[in-house]
């Protein structure tokens, strides 16, 4: 399988938390089966380039940082944040052709943004809104999942949340989600499914932080943005106080932010965070709701990661949809056309 049939080259993924890249050490990562090495320099932009020396091919993550440049580990050529060489120990003149690749490189939203594709196309303007992140309206945090599977896969989750009432019983789900249709429309890149459920039970997860008895209104809007990016607009209010019609007042509202990025055909990084606009200064419930929401996601990850391994091992079996499908199978399609056109060109 090539990378060209599992993701789009031409688009923004994230490849880090902001804070995970420094300017002390490199960070390795691997973003659409391509290896790079990313760090930070003095002007607090991030540089990355592809993680192999021009010399010898030895990933340059393995070396160091002086100043604003990396250094190899194998024989200490020294290559600036723009991929040239501006050092080789071993020889007076550097030869011209000393270069590693670049990539563009965005920060926003507390992410580093990486595109793998032709840098000419790489607009900013096409990385996805998720401003929840650093708005001081809305707090919260979130965590990095490294998991053994498609990328897809993560997708088909999160644009069919029926699952909660079998795979979050205990937390997020009851019988309620699976059983209320949702209604789901495509405008261009992206994708949004919704569903209410009203004068309900509210599940643990919901009832604990909304603290209140009674019935409650649900809601779930899912919006996908390809090709990497969901958001969850999910919360709870009191049962029949106009939730539906736009005043929240009566409820909490969360925001649950998802960005899979593609590491390989089978594996992949899923950057979360959990957005509330509720007890913003309480610090003791954001580390809460992150741990609490870490092993909610630890049950998708045993599911998708299982689903994987059974698609290996059964090539000759397909993956079939029902209509709880809609939202994915538009998302799917929507990357499927992503990577048409850039296998067309």
């Amino acid at each position: 399988m090539s990378d060209q049939k599992s993701f789009p080259l031409n688009a923004w993924y994230v490849a880090a938390w902001s804070h995970e890249v420094g300017p002390r050490e490199p960070l390795a990562r691997t973003i659409c089966n391509k290896k790079l090495v990313l760090w930070r320099k003095s002007d607090r932009s991030v540089a990355a380039l592809e993680d192999a020396c021009w010399h010898r091919l030895l990933p340059l993550s393995m070396g160091w940082l002086e100043g604003d440049e990396i250094v190899c580990r194998y024989h200490g050529l020294v290559f600036n944040g723009d991929g040239q060489c501006t050092r080789m120990p071993s020889q007076d003149k550097l030869n011209k052709s000393a270069c590693v690749r670049t990539f563009p490189v965005e920060e926003r939203y507390r992410y580093v943004w990486v595109w793998p594709g032709e840098p000419e196309l790489a607009d900013p303007g096409l990385i996805p809104d998720m401003h929840w992140n650093d708005d001081p309206d809305w707090a919260g945090d979130g965590e990095t999942m490294f998991a053994a599977c498609d990328y897809r896969l993560f997708f088909d989750n999160l644009m069919d949340l029926t699952h909660e009432s079998f795979v979050h019983a205990t937390s997020i789900g009851n019988q309620h989600v699976a059983e209320t249709p949702m209604e789901t429309k495509r405008d261009g890149r992206t994708v949004t499914s919704t569903r209410w459920m009203f004068d309900i039970d509210a599940p643990p997860f919901w009832r604990a932080q909304l603290g209140k008895p009674g019935n409650v209104d649900r809601w779930q809007i899912i919006r996908f943005e390809a090709p990497c990016t969901i958001v969850l607009d999910v919360g709870v209010a009191l049962a029949v106080t106009g939730a539906a019609d736009g005043d929240r007042s009566k409820g909490v509202n969360g925001r649950v932010l998802n960005s899979i990025t593609p590491e390989t055909d089978t594996s992949c990084m899923y950057f979360w965070s959990l957005m509330r606009k509720y007890h913003l200064r309480d610090q003791s419930l954001t580390t809460q709701l992150r741990e609490a929401n870490a092993r909610i996601f630890v049950e998708d990850q045993v599911v998708v990661e299982a689903q994987q391994k059974s698609i290996l091992e059964n090539p000759e079996l397909a993956i079939r949809n029902l209509n709880i499908d809609a939202g994915l199978t538009w998302a799917r399609r929507i990357i499927d056309d992503m990577i048409a056109a850039e296998q067309s060109v």
